[in-house]
């Protein structure tokens, strides 16, 4: 049975059974906006469909469930987030660890803004199912990754000893995803001024005294 309707030559109002219109990211894109917007449990498959005006069936043609739906969703945040921070890991020995953490924390809100409506659902996600534990878990080693870059920058002398390096690490991640509070990407703020504030902001602060 088709979900989508295309005119069929000489028949007008006539509309033949094809396969769905909506490709397989604008499904995913319209499933994190009704999940931010409603909740991910408060929300059906049959509420996704309505919402696109199509059959549930177009919409298991891309994914076989509603939680196929946010394991996309989440992997989609989670690994931006843990590329960002493997790449500092792994960087240069040559570079300090103070230069790759503010990086880091650069190229995070570069993703945070380009996967907004993703990272927002992944800070949603509370551990009320395996999937939403995995996804915990893996934002907990994105937090370890993160948190011995700050301890290896404190260890250089480069960020401020006052301060225990897990709350430094906290304090970072706290403030880029505060972003999605209110960060727009279509707003007057293009990503590369939010993104250098939000490093200016937390290093002028966490820099250690010379």
């Amino acid at each position: 049975m088709s979900d989508v309707d295309v005119e069929a030559p000489g028949q007008p109002g006539r509309r033949p059974r094809g396969r769905p219109g909506y490709d397989r990211d604008t499904v995913l894109r319209r499933a994190i906006e009704l999940f931010n917007r409603q909740g991910y449990d408060a929300t059906s498959i049959n509420d996704l469909a309505v919402d696109l005006g199509v059959s549930k069936s177009a919409l298991y043609h891309h994914f076989d469930s509603k939680e196929a739906l946010l394991s996309a969703a989440l992997d989609e945040a989670l690994e931006g987030l843990s590329s960002a921070v493997a790449a500092a890991a792994d960087a240069t020995r040559d570079e300090s660890a103070y230069d790759r953490l503010r990086a880091t924390v650069e190229a995070a809100v570069h993703i945070l803004v380009a996967h907004l409506p993703a990272v927002t659902l992944l800070l949603r996600v509370r551990g009320n199912s395996p999937l939403e534990m995995s996804a915990l878990e893996r934002r907990r080693h994105i937090d370890e990754q993160l948190a011995t870059l700050v301890r290896q920058a404190a260890a250089e002398g480069d960020l401020r000893d006052d301060v225990d390096p897990e709350v430094i690490s906290r304090l970072v991640f706290g403030m880029v995803n505060s972003l999605t509070d209110w960060y727009r990407p279509d707003g007057p703020i293009p990503p590369d001024t939010i993104a250098a504030a939000v490093a200016g902001v937390l290093f002028q602060g966490l820099h250690a005294s010379r």
